[in-house]
Formats: structure tokens, sequence, C-alpha cells
């Protein structure tokens, strides 16, 4: 769309002459905004579906400081768009809006206004002067002309509009709230969102979400995601980050990439500002956030909460006023895995009822009531065809990439002969400080042949294939090829056919299989070979129980010629001195 084009189908002066669809209603959806923007069209294509006789054509008004990025959103989506003055010569039967703050040309028809958030919780900035407003409340002009109609999803939010402006009574619905509808509709799908944004099972994903302004989550800890990702081990932990959309409008998202770039390559998924963060929310095992709506929602679908901000500009009496109370607080000046896990083992699903009651009213009900609502403002009939009551959101997109380089810590917690227990832990190379040594506990830095960073690629203990599966004979023409490219490294590893093969530096080749289940990654069997090393034990005939998190995993270290019984065929391969090992070990 050029943004000074004119359109002429469906609305225009001569729209009869090239439309197609002979519509008997107009509705104008008001784009001002892509937070706006996305809540209407969650509703929109529901409350309108399959009807011939309502045409409906999306108005950008670019007046908003929060604008970037909702031509993008209009364009791809097909949004038929005209430009906001273009407005006053349509004379739409509704509009529909997202947004509270518009200047809507003089005429009859009403303004329908949903929230884009949870109530009236926030004052914000006033765009009309250097004051603040009430978020979600329209301007006078349109409460005086007595068109406005806002969308409430609590009675209590009647009560308190009116304690603001007295224009508003009378002029309010009770509809729900359709978002909130949809997340209780897309509980029974938690498992495939989990498995969709990759997460594996026994792993916590862990939702870091902010509204906008300095006084946020965002503004107040930035740095946030990347120190949960440098404190929790990659093995348990997932880290996923929700920026309101007015963060990326306002900044760009190339200022949020790059201050998110290292927590990305340690492994962050981040949200896309206009879809995905329902689905994440409900895949969620612990929420830390701020007075933001998503903060607010995980509470009412009975995540754990904890809060690292919450800003003044929230306003007392409402339901994200009383989260604030019975939230408990994340101390960032802490250790951050003590809070999670506590977070996690003190929660009860019901532990956020009450807050849940002061915000959202007739559950489930929100798109009929809003259906109702939209004909009788058209003077239409509904069709016939029964509404449709929430439906769960789509699969997510992908979540991120792994990091490629681990600083990996094992501790030995039983050594006995043929048998060692280990405890593994991960961390975002990145980002992770130093590890320290003991008796018992080792470290090493483990990268993926594909790392990047030349540092760590260069500094590497272990150098990894996850890739690629190789036969015997290929893969020890790969190994061989890793450690002549990777001269400080000790080990390389690679899948294998039926195991991993893990090389040694000026010793043999070993094959790390399960003993029962599926085949470990490289990452987990160098980890194996290397504590055996370190402890002085040939990597030979050895069952190494490897644990991570609550998971575990029995692996059996074997000549990569062992016979199918696992019995070594090379018997010099068992030597200490054929490992690197003092003849003593």
């Amino acid at each position: 769309m050029d943004p000074y084009e004119r359109i002429h189908v469906p609305v225009g002066a001569d729209a009869h002459r090239w439309r197609t669809f002979e519509g008997e209603r107009t509705v104008v959806v008001a784009a001002r905004t892509v937070t706006s923007l996305v809540r209407v069209l969650d509703v929109v294509p529901e409350v309108l579906r399959d009807d011939a006789r309502v045409s409906v054509v999306f108005a950008y008004d670019p007046t908003s400081a929060f604008n970037d990025g909702v031509l993008d959103q209009l364009r791809s989506l097909g949004c038929r768009t005209m430009l906001w003055p273009q407005l006053a010569e349509c004379s739409p039967d509704l509009v529909i809006s997202a947004s509270e703050n518009l200047t809507v040309p003089p005429g009859g028809y009403p303004v329908l206004v949903l929230p884009h958030g949870i109530g009236f919780q926030k004052q914000v900035p006033d765009s009309a002067g250097p004051g603040t407003r009430l978020s979600g409340l329209v301007p006078d002009a349109l409460l005086a002309a007595r068109r406005a109609w806002l969308a409430v999803s609590h009675p209590a939010q009647e009560a308190q509009l009116a304690s603001f402006h007295p224009g508003t009574v009378g002029r309010t619905v009770l509809v729900g709230d359709p978002c909130y509808d949809r997340l209780l509709a897309s509980e029974r799908w938690r498992e495939r969102y989990r498995s969709a944004l990759g997460l594996l099972p026994g792993q916590r994903l862990v939702l870091v979400t902010s509204t906008w302004g300095t006084e946020s989550l965002a503004g107040r800890h930035p740095g946030l995601p990347a120190e949960l990702l440098a404190l929790l081990p990659t093995d348990e932990y997932r880290v996923a980050l929700v920026l309101h959309p007015n963060v990326w409008s306002g900044h760009g998202a190339w200022q949020v990439g790059v201050l998110q770039r290292t927590a990305v390559e340690a492994g962050l998924t981040t949200i896309d500002p206009t879809d995905g963060w329902q689905q994440a929310l409900v895949a969620a095992d612990v929420v830390i956030g701020d007075h933001g709506s998503v903060t607010m929602y995980g509470a009412a679908i009975g995540r754990p909460v904890l809060l690292a901000a919450f800003g003044s500009e929230a306003v007392p009496d409402t339901a994200g006023w009383a989260l604030r109370a019975k939230a408990p607080w994340l101390d960032t000046s802490q250790p951050l895995p003590v809070q999670l896990e506590a977070a996690l083992a003190d929660h009860r699903p019901d532990r956020y009822d009450l807050v849940t009651s002061m915000a959202f009213a007739a559950p489930g009900e929100a798109l009929p009531r809003l259906r109702e609502t939209v004909y009788d403002l058209l003077g239409l009939a509904p069709p016939k065809r029964p509404s449709r009551t929430a439906r769960a959101f789509p699969l997510p997109l992908p979540g991120a990439t792994p990091p490629c380089s681990h600083l990996v810590r094992t501790t030995v917690t039983s050594v006995q002969a043929g048998a060692v227990e280990v405890e593994l832990e991960r961390f975002p190379a990145v980002l992770a400080g130093e590890l320290a040594e003991t008796a018992d506990t080792f470290r090493h830095l483990a990268s993926d042949v594909d790392e990047p960073d030349t540092r760590l690629a260069e500094s590497a203990t272990t150098v990894l294939v996850r890739a690629a599966v190789f036969s015997s004979e290929d893969g020890r023409r790969r190994i061989t090829e890793l450690l002549a490219d990777s001269p400080g490294a000790r080990l390389a590893a690679v899948s294998g056919e039926s195991g991993c093969l893990v090389g040694v530096r000026g010793g043999g080749t070993v094959e790390v299989a399960a003993v029962s289940g599926s085949c470990p990654d490289p990452g987990t069997a160098a980890a194996a070979v290397y504590t055996c090393l370190r402890l002085g034990v040939p990597p030979i005939g050895v069952t190494v129980t490897v644990r991570r998190g609550s998971l575990g995993q029995e692996l059996l270290l074997r000549d990569q010629h062992s016979s199918s019984t696992g019995q070594p065929l090379v018997s010099r391969d068992r030597t200490s001195a054929a490992w690197g090992l003092p003849p003593s070990s």
C-alpha cells in the first residue's frame, strides 16, 4: 500500500462499480498500533465469519508513537486498507478498534472499543498533551457524542470507568475476555506447544515477559534473560522472552536484537510480538514479569509468577494491583535458580483465583457476547449458524537454536568397578562464568563444529558434530579431521549408527551407546568419556550413568570394534597408556 493511495473498493464514491460482494453493512477496523491491531484481528474474523452481508475495511491511523509495523502487518495479511482521512468520506456502519485514543470524524455511526489488555490498569502518556490518561478510556468528544461503546471483561470495570469519567455510564458492555477464553481452551494442547517449541522431557520453560516503559521489567532489567541463561543448566531449563509490541515498535527490531544478541546466541527464544506469546505462556512452567497483561494472564491460568518490576503507572484497586500484593518478588541480587525452584515448589494452581475473579467474568462466553454486540450495533440479525466458542491457538513456530558451545560440569557421585555415576550440567559458553573444579567435579568446554566464535572454537576441549550420522569408517575419518583442525581439542565426537563415536587424541575411538532408550547426543557421550579420563579410568568396558536434572541415562562405553555382546575385541585399548593415562591408573 502506497501511504498516499486512496482505495476505491470496497469503499469509495463509486465502489459499487468495482466490488464483487454486495455488502449491506460496512465495518471499519481502526489500525493504530500493532498491539491493538493484533487484538482486533484475533476476534473479528470469528465474529463476522462467513457473513457476506458485512464488508470489512481497515483504516490506518499513523498518529501513534507506536505506529511502526502496523502497515507491515496489514500488508502481510492482505487487509484492504485506507488512510485515516478517507474514513470521513465513507460513512461506515460501525468502527471497531482496540486502540481507544482515536480522533474519529463526525458521524452517526457507533465506535466499539475493545481492550487490548486486561481491563483499565495503567496510566499511560497522553499523546494529546504532557500528562497521562487511563489506558482504555476514549476521548471526551466520543463520550460526549454518545457514540462510543466500551467492552469490559468484568462488572467492576464499569464502576472504575465511571469514577474516572461520568460519560462512560451507560456506555459499557460486558463481553468478557476473548484472549483469556482462548488461553483456557489451549491448556489441553500444552504438551503439543512444548514439543513444537523444542522443549525436551523434563525441561522447564521460564517465560520472561515485559510491558513497555522505563518502569517495566525490560526497562529495569534488560539483561535478565542473559543472567538466567548464564545460571540455568540448558538441559534443565529453557528461557523465552515476550516483549510488549510497543517495545519492538518504539525501538525497532534491530535494537531489540542487538540488546538480546548474546542471550539469543545462548539459546534465548524471542517470541514474535504479533503471534506466539499465548502458546509460550501455556507451555511455560514459571513466569517472570511485571505489571503487564501477559503476567496477569499467566497468573490467571495457574502458572507460578515472580515479579521483577512493577511500575508506578499501575492503577490501584485493580486486579493487576492485587497481583502485586499476592505474587512473590524476584530479587535480582540473590541467586536466581534458588528463587525459581522455590517458586515452583511453593506454588498452588489456585493461588491467584481471587485475582482472576477480579479481572474476568463470564469465562468462555466472550465471542458469543461480542458477536451479539456487533450485530446489534450493525442492526442486523446474526447468521443462523451458531457462534463458535473459544478455539485453541495454533501450534507455534519452532523455538530457538541451542547454543553452539557449552561449558560442561560433570560431578562424579559414585565410582565402582566398571561403573561410574555422573551429574551433568551444561551452560551456554558465551555467557557462563568460571566453574570451579574439585576432586570429584570436572569442567570442559564443548563446541559444535559450527561454532562461529573463533575464541570458543579454538579453546574447546571437545569438538562435536550433531547434524549428521556417520558409519564407523566415516566416523573415524571425520574424528581424525576434527582433531587435526582443532589442535587444542582432546576429544572429538560424532553421531554414529548405533551410538556416538568419541575419539581421544593420542588414544582410541570409543563407541558410546545407550543401554536402553534413545542414543545419547555427542555432547553427553563426550562428557562421559572425558569424565572417565579425568578419573584415570580407561573409557572401555565401563558403564556411565549420566543424570541431567530429573533425567538419567545409562551409557555403555566400549571399543568401536566390540562384538554385539559389548566385549572389547582389541585388548590393547583397555590399557591406561592407550588413553594417555599414567600406568598406575
